[in-house]
């Protein structure tokens, strides 16, 4: 591989030039700019960007360590914030957690000493860990995503999980049903306890709410609660699910029509965050919308302003329900209370 000073003797200049060039072009002249990039075309020369950043001390790569790559939402997420990174000439990488506690600690250790400009963490438990704390020890600067950074003094983006499930409630509620099951992770992220809250909350006095728990937040484990669920007799079964993400919501929705399940009118199904397999399933699926994008972009200004110095932010944005054809009004039963405003019907 070509080296900087081979790029400098072809052009016939001196290796501050070709810095120059590399790195502050606007200082170089026309003339010397043109005779430098053709001597880098020439010999195929490839900058060492990691050597560059290491005498610099400073690297232009964001971090994003998700709880679960598998899960679209984080898909998403990751799209937004690289959408905005790659306008400020940064790289974004992900990283897996696998909702464990010990990968995200040697995640966040390993990128520590790799000196990244920063990291956007979705945190398996609310409170910091030892290797967060580190991290920010260290200067690097931390945005939580899809969670509320509480009294830890990190920027957060997060979504008001409350407001999701109580729409989620007032809607089925309205809707007729008076016996709703909720399915989640038995060791509950806070954004699933706080649907939950949310779905109580909006049910009330009006019905009751029975909790059956999932092995994990996919498509397979959707199914078996979905098996869990239709065991006993039709008559003593919740009328709607509401499903902690659209993963379950999937699971269960297969499941139903490998059983002969009619959706909605034996059981109405409501997923959380609307993504894109939401809108397309056989039955489409009412879901809870969140700015999933807007999300990433958002936690990459929030990290390039305190790179900049800026004190942190934490923002919280409302969700909106999306209602499509997996649920439905049960016939012979009135509707209760009011349509709330975040509502959108959509067709399909």
């Amino acid at each position: 591989m070509a080296t900087v000073k081979e790029v400098a003797q072809r052009a016939g200049v001196s290796l501050g030039t070709v810095s120059n060039v590399l790195n502050r072009p606007e200082v170089v002249s026309e003339a010397l700019r043109t005779r430098v990039q053709e001597a880098i075309a020439e010999l195929g020369f490839v900058r060492n960007e990691s050597a560059r950043q290491l005498r610099a001390g400073v690297s232009r790569t964001i971090a994003v360590v998700v709880l679960d790559v598998a899960n679209p939402f984080f898909t998403d997420v990751i799209a937004g914030a690289e959408d905005l990174a790659e306008r400020h000439d940064a790289l974004v990488v992900m990283c897996n957690s696998a909702n464990s506690a010990e990968r995200e600690a040697r995640h966040l250790r390993r990128l520590d000493q790799q000196r990244v400009l920063g990291v956007l963490l979705t945190p398996v438990h609310d409170a910091p860990s030892a290797a967060l704390t580190e991290v920010r020890e260290h200067g690097t600067p931390v945005v939580l995503v899809d969670r509320g950074s509480g009294s830890s003094g990190h920027s957060s983006v997060a979504v008001d999980d409350v407001l999701g499930g109580r729409l989620v409630g007032e809607h089925l509620v309205g809707a007729g049903h008076r016996r709703i099951a909720y399915t989640g992770l038995p060791t509950a992220l806070r954004q699933v306890e706080e649907r939950l809250r949310g779905l109580r909350e909006a049910v009330g006095a009006a019905g009751e709410v029975d909790v059956l728990q999932a092995g994990a937040m996919s498509v397979r484990a959707g199914s078996q609660v979905a098996a869990q669920l239709l065991a006993g007799p039709a008559a003593q079964r919740p009328s709607a699910v509401f499903c902690a993400n659209d993963l379950l919501a999937l699971g269960v929705l297969n499941e139903c029509q490998r059983r002969g399940v009619r959706v909605p009118q034996d059981l109405a199904i409501v997923g959380y965050d609307d993504i894109g397999f939401a809108a397309t399933a056989s039955v489409p699926l009412t879901s809870v919308r969140q700015p999933r994008e807007l999300l990433g972009r958002t936690a990459v200004e929030l990290l390039l302003a305190q790179v900049e110095g800026r004190p942190a932010q934490q923002l919280v944005f409302e969700p909106e329900l999306v209602v499509r054809r997996s649920t439905a009004r049960r016939a012979g039963r009135p509707a209760t209370g009011r349509p709330p405003a975040q509502a959108v019907a959509e067709a399909g």
